[in-house]
């Protein structure tokens, strides 16, 4: 029996041993995983790189399992799940492979039981000083809140107004109409202004309903008035003002008025833009003239060639008349006002001012000003030949032409301006010109004959004897 049963012993290991021995294959670490993966995919590093926005470095570490060149651990759980998804593995089971390789356990957070209150039986509701004082407070408090709010409202929001008188912005009223009373609502106290160009303002005070009214004159025409609102207390002003046109419309039979307020009557001015301002009513058109009435001062007198160094010869210079502007017409505006600058030239003007109406009908009114010129204005021009120049300014060597003079060709024209004086010295007198504040005198020599010439008006002008 001992030897049957070791006979079948043996024949057992036999059969064993004949057997091939199957060995179980190691699972693949997660470096290989994701090795494999990606040449699954066919791509290379920088490709991957380029694709989930993970250096190429950082993806060649994980794929060595080399943890330490990456950031920390954070960034390598997201770079794990990012590039997991990019290759289309489980991103959990990556994760918690990588958890396992690095000897970490993944313990279940742990689950906070909150205790339950104990209920405590509902008592009812008493009043206490406490709370007595706590609720007056409070109302105190919200009250002196909304108090500041208003206030702050309105320092914040400027003041309203409307013209309720008349219902619309552009009205027309009777011929006969001289007056009108304007009408509105604004906040309660406003003071109410109403100006009016040419004329002073009118205020008014809206009462503690915020209705006001005002009172104004009316003229012939368009009659224009803006209306603001300005709060007493803040000096604030009403962002849109009120603009209100009443016309009253003009008589066939009326002809035009004038009023011309400058210039007045025998005016001087020193330069030639006279200013004209007036105003009107019934007209279309305004037209101002001038007529030239002579020199403003007695003629210069332009020494003869045969004056002696030092005297003046008494024949007065003749100089023509300059040329009188053109009529200029000037626009009026819907007010009736005009206004414009006249430009002429000096000596003693008659300047008229002349309003016409649709019908033809004209008014006219005329003012003589003179124009002078303040101090010596001396206008030096070369002709005919070059002119050697020396000029002295009030007695002083002028800075341009120097101690040494210039030497001008034709055409030159220079200008000096002096509180008394301008003295010229020239190499060619014929070819040296003058015009003295506006009166051309010519040439006062000879030409290739050195002069030396003084002007000082209103004296006539001098033969010296500075060089």
């Amino acid at each position: 029996m001992a030897t049957r049963d070791h006979a079948r012993r043996s024949t057992a290991e036999r059969t064993d041993s004949a057997r091939p021995v199957v060995r179980a294959e190691p699972a693949p670490t997660l470096p290989e995983r994701l090795l494999a993966a990606r040449e699954r995919k066919g791509v290379d590093l920088y490709r991957a790189e380029r694709d989930t926005k993970i250096r190429a470095r950082y993806l060649a570490a994980l794929e060595r399992g080399d943890y330490r060149e990456l950031p920390g651990a954070v960034y390598t759980k997201g770079f794990l799940r990012n590039y997991a998804l990019y290759l289309g593995l489980d991103p959990d089971d990556i994760l918690a492979q990588w958890h396992r390789e690095r000897g970490e356990s993944l313990a279940a957070e742990p689950v906070i039981v909150v205790p339950r209150p104990i209920t405590a039986p509902r008592q009812g509701f008493t009043f206490s000083p406490g709370l007595v004082v706590a609720a007056l407070l409070t109302v105190g408090i919200l009250l002196f809140v909304g108090y500041l709010a208003v206030q702050l409202l309105r320092f914040a929001k400027p003041p309203t107004i409307a013209v309720t008188d008349p219902a619309t912005a552009v009205t027309e009223v009777d011929e006969t109409t001289t007056s009108y009373t304007l009408r509105g609502t604004s906040i309660a106290g406003a003071t109410i202004t109403v100006t009016t160009p040419g004329r002073d303002p009118i205020r008014a005070t809206a009462d503690p309903g915020g209705t006001w009214s005002v009172d104004v004159d009316l003229r012939r025409g368009k009659n224009q008035f803006d209306v603001t609102a300005t709060d007493p207390e803040t000096g604030k002003q009403a962002e849109d003002p009120a603009r209100v046109f009443i016309t009253v419309p003009f008589s066939v039979v009326q002809a035009p008025t004038l009023i011309v307020d400058q210039p007045a009557e025998g005016a001087t001015f020193e330069n030639g833009a006279i200013p004209v301002e007036g105003r009107t009513t019934n007209a279309s058109t305004v037209v101002v003239s001038a007529t030239y009435l002579g020199p403003a001062t007695p003629a210069v007198t332009k020494p003869a060639a045969s004056a002696k160094p030092g005297k003046a010869t008494p024949a007065p210079a003749t100089p023509a008349p300059p040329p009188v502007p053109e009529p200029q017409t000037i626009p009026v505006a819907d007010d009736g006002t005009f206004s414009v600058p006249y430009e002429l030239t000096a000596g003693r003007w008659s300047i008229t001012v002349t309003a016409a109406s649709p019908e033809a009908k004209t008014v006219s009114i005329s003012r003589d000003v003179t124009v002078t010129y303040k101090g010596v204005n001396l206008v030096v021009s070369i002709k005919g030949g070059k002119a050697w120049l020396k000029v002295w300014v009030d007695g002083k060597v002028d800075p341009d032409l120097g101690a040494g003079g210039k030497v001008y060709s034709p055409g030159k024209t220079l200008t000096f301006t002096g509180q008394e004086s301008v003295e010229v010295r020239t190499g060619s007198s014929g070819n040296t010109y003058f015009t003295l504040n506006g009166t051309s005198l010519g040439a006062l020599g000879k030409p290739g004959v050195p002069e030396t010439w003084l002007f000082a008006p209103p004296d006539p002008p001098t033969q010296t004897q500075r060089r």
